[in-house]
């Protein structure tokens, strides 16, 4: 039997692939194979961007599978380092994350692609949170869409369970950009990971972590823990090499040559 999770590196480019016919339905064995992936990741520091795709065209994951949950898989049971999918509550992902949407994304597979920075989808993917149908709480998506989206939007989505096209995901922002079929959502993402890969991953970091700081914090008390470099990486860019050798490329009028140090 084919492992559920595989992965692939290309150069400073880690993708990472969840393959569970038929739905892409993660239970909690999968879930804690695809945290140890994103951490293998996160701990790898030639490493610079992810992406997070699915097999199969029909779905790009059911969520939580809830045959197992009827098997006797804990709704509240050990989800692995990352949390659900393995990225939702990884600590310390300071690396950009794509999500290569095709196919449903469906309660938990739609909050997997929430879980991402950037999200790129095919023009027939459907989104929903059906949650309310079997009785539990999308939670991720409950903390996450009213503060992404219309208070009044994300509400009707929760509480109604409808589905959202990808047009209508792409409007309200919730995708960056929606492609016409899979080879060029495919050839977007990839197109987006190389110039990624060839960015400043101190900044790259720095961006992430101070962002999760602003997520329930005022403006002010976020910037003073900024400019007193009190957020670890803040402090690791600036006066680092690649921080100078930004400045210098600036002045020399070339293209910086980034170190990740």
């Amino acid at each position: 039997m084919m492992e559920p999770v595989s992965t692939r590196r290309d150069g400073g480019i880690y993708e990472v692939t969840l393959d569970r016919p038929k739905a892409n339905a993660i239970d909690l064995a999968t879930s804690r194979l695809l945290g140890e992936a994103w951490a293998a990741f996160r701990d790898d520091p030639d490493l610079r961007v992810g992406i997070m795709r699915t097999a199969g065209e029909k779905f790009y994951s059911a969520g939580f599978d809830l045959k197992a949950a009827a098997a006797g898989d804990a709704v509240d049971g050990d989800y692995g380092v990352g949390g659900f999918g393995g990225l939702q509550e990884l600590p310390g992902l300071d690396k950009p994350v794509i999500a290569a949407v095709e196919g449903m994304a469906v309660g938990g597979g739609f909050e997997l692609a929430l879980s991402c920075d950037l999200i790129y989808a095919v023009a027939d993917v459907r989104f929903g949170l059906p949650e309310i149908n079997a009785g539990t709480l999308a939670d991720a998506a409950t903390i996450k869409l009213p503060k992404r989206m219309p208070y009044h939007v994300a509400m009707e989505l929760l509480l109604t369970g409808r589905w959202m096209e990808a047009d209508e995901a792409h409007r309200w922002g919730l995708v960056n950009q929606v492609l016409p079929d899979a080879e060029a959502m495919y050839a977007r993402v990839w197109e987006v990971a190389r110039l990624l890969e060839s960015g400043p991953p101190l900044v790259f970091a720095a961006i992430k972590e101070t962002a999760r700081a602003a997520e329930g914090a005022d403006f002010q008390s976020t910037l003073d823990r900024v400019t007193r470099r009190e957020l670890p990486t803040v402090d690791a860019l600036y006066g680092s090499e690649d921080n100078q050798e930004g400045f210098r490329a600036f002045a020399e009028k070339r293209p910086p040559v980034w170190k990740g140090r």
